[in-house]
């Protein structure tokens, strides 16, 4: 009861990541920003009515498959103090809008809408909607990759890797893009969760987030990783290892390609730019 399937728990949830993703863009056009005030920075103290109705659209949905799960919310809203997870192995990391103030209240780049199932550290499935794109992915550690159009039959995910975009994160550094843009690649930017599945997005050939601090990439950050993987995705961070799997460890790079020679330049760029 406890512990969910990782395939249980992307088909339980697809519908309530369609339903958020509606939400999301009915707010859209209206949404204006009422900062956290505990929050250090202006991208962490974002925070719309977009990112709470669509969490409790979420929560709602978890709720009803899976009460006795532990829950890693980016907000506090009413249905978070309803789970009780306190003998669980099983972490849902839920982002209901990821990219708040860049991607969703300044237009720049996709936002997204984050659901992952960690499994004793590492994650095990994921879940990442692109509202205004009007995409969905999923994947299952094992089990393949999917991805559908709003209304639309889900069908195997593989790269794309077409054209010559990257999709960086905000916040990354200029030095990287002057470099990426010497290797011949046009910087685009979005939000972290749509880095993290940027291959598989038509038009958009490779992504790369950097991200400070000690614990770099958070969890929520995470969560594509296991969809980019099972679509063929190579993904390591700027030194070239793979990138890691589970929740914590420490990395301030992720780089998502869909081949060796992307993966290389991408690398290359980094140690150009002396960022790793």
């Amino acid at each position: 009861m406890n512990e969910p399937d990782p395939r249980g728990f992307v088909c339980s949830l697809r519908g309530a990541i369609a339903r958020a993703a509606t939400r999301a863009r009915e707010i859209e056009g209206s949404a204006t920003n009422a900062p956290k005030v505990r929050e250090e920075t202006p991208e962490k103290q974002a925070l719309t009515q977009a990112d709470l109705e669509c969490q409790e659209i979420l929560l709602t949905a978890l709720l009803e498959s899976q009460p006795g799960v532990r829950i890693e919310a980016e907000e506090d809203t009413p249905t978070c103090h309803l789970f009780d997870g306190s003998r669980s192995e099983s972490v849902v990391v839920i982002d209901p809008i990821d990219g708040t103030l860049h991607s969703f209240l300044q237009g720049e780049g996709p936002y997204a809408i984050l659901l992952g199932l960690v499994v004793e550290g590492v994650y095990r499935a994921g879940l990442v909607a692109l509202p205004r794109e009007g995409l969905f992915f999923s994947g299952v550690t094992g089990g393949g990759a999917t991805w559908n159009r709003a209304r639309g039959n889900e069908r195997p995910a593989r790269i794309q890797a077409r054209g010559n975009r990257v999709l960086v994160s905000h916040g990354m550094p200029e030095s990287v893009c002057v470099e990426l843009r010497a290797r011949g690649f046009e910087v685009v930017f979005g939000c972290g969760g749509a880095v993290s599945v940027a291959p598989l997005i038509p038009g958009i050939r490779a992504g790369a987030r950097y991200a400070a601090g000690s614990r770099g990439v958070s969890p929520r950050g995470r969560i594509g990783v296991v969809i980019s993987r099972e679509a063929g995705a190579r993904v390591t961070g700027a030194d070239g290892r793979s990138f890691p799997d589970d929740a914590d460890t420490p990395a301030n790079t992720l780089l998502v390609a869909g081949d060796l020679d992307d993966s290389a330049a991408l690398q290359a760029a980094f140690a150009a730019a002396g960022c790793r």
